[in-house]
């Protein structure tokens, strides 16, 4: 794990309201927690259409001024615009804005600051009390463990929504070299799930306000950024 995101997260532990729980919990369900809400539908519609046509006049328009970037303490558009390379034709914020928002999204209180929508929810939904650089969640129903890093090899069972340890987040296919895998705990075994069946709470988190009838993005980093 990258330090910068180790410190984001402290910073989203020790400033945020996460649900208490009295005991380290296996299960991490999808929940969508702005569904409720038809403007933020309306406007992750937008959103979503801007991507897919990499509509870079509307993502700019959209950002807060000092919105959280990748670079520790370093806010604002321009570099938004610098990290993510967004004037080069492939420019990787597309995709990661694509994954983020693919799952449902839950609110993050700060205590300095409006309350914040992030997505994926993982991020807002993580119980602060479990270890979060060596742990995930399975966000698929029923997504297989294999005994080897391949769809060949034997199954060890399924998992669904739950929360594993991790013992390696990128492990190559056996055959495929495009496939990536996470080695994770399983019962008493070590079992392969495939990498985009798992999310870590310090993957990119993209963060939003309700700014009048519209919203804004106020980070987009690693744990949300701080």
């Amino acid at each position: 794990m990258k330090l910068h995101w180790i410190i984001a997260l402290a910073a989203i532990v020790s400033t945020a309201t996460l649900p208490a729980l009295a005991q380290e919990p296996r299960k991490l369900p999808l929940v969508d927690e702005g569904a409720a809400d038809v403007s933020w539908l309306r406007f992750k519609k937008r959103l979503q259409a801007a991507i897919a046509s990499r509509d870079k006049q509307f993502l700019l328009s959209i950002l807060d001024r000092n919105i959280r970037n990748q670079t520790q303490k370093t806010r604002g558009i321009a570099e938004f615009r610098k990290q993510w390379e967004l004037d080069t034709a492939d420019s990787p914020v597309w995709r990661e804005l694509q994954t983020a928002l693919q799952l449902g999204a839950a609110y993050i209180q700060r205590d300095k600051g409006a309350r914040e929508l992030c997505a994926p929810y993982v991020l807002g939904k993580w119980p602060y009390e479990l270890e979060p650089f060596n742990h995930a969640v399975v966000i698929s129903r029923d997504s297989m463990v294999q005994g080897e890093p391949s769809t060949a090899s034997a199954a060890l069972g399924r998992l669904s929504y739950d929360i594993v340890e991790v013992d390696d987040w990128e492990v190559d296919d056996k055959t495929d070299p495009k496939q990536k895998w996470v080695r994770v705990a399983y019962g008493n075994a070590r079992g392969y799930v495939l990498e985009e069946h798992v999310r870590s709470p310090i993957e990119q988190a993209a963060c939003f306000v309700k700014a009048g009838s519209g919203w804004k993005m106020t980070g987009f980093a690693p744990a949300g950024g701080e």
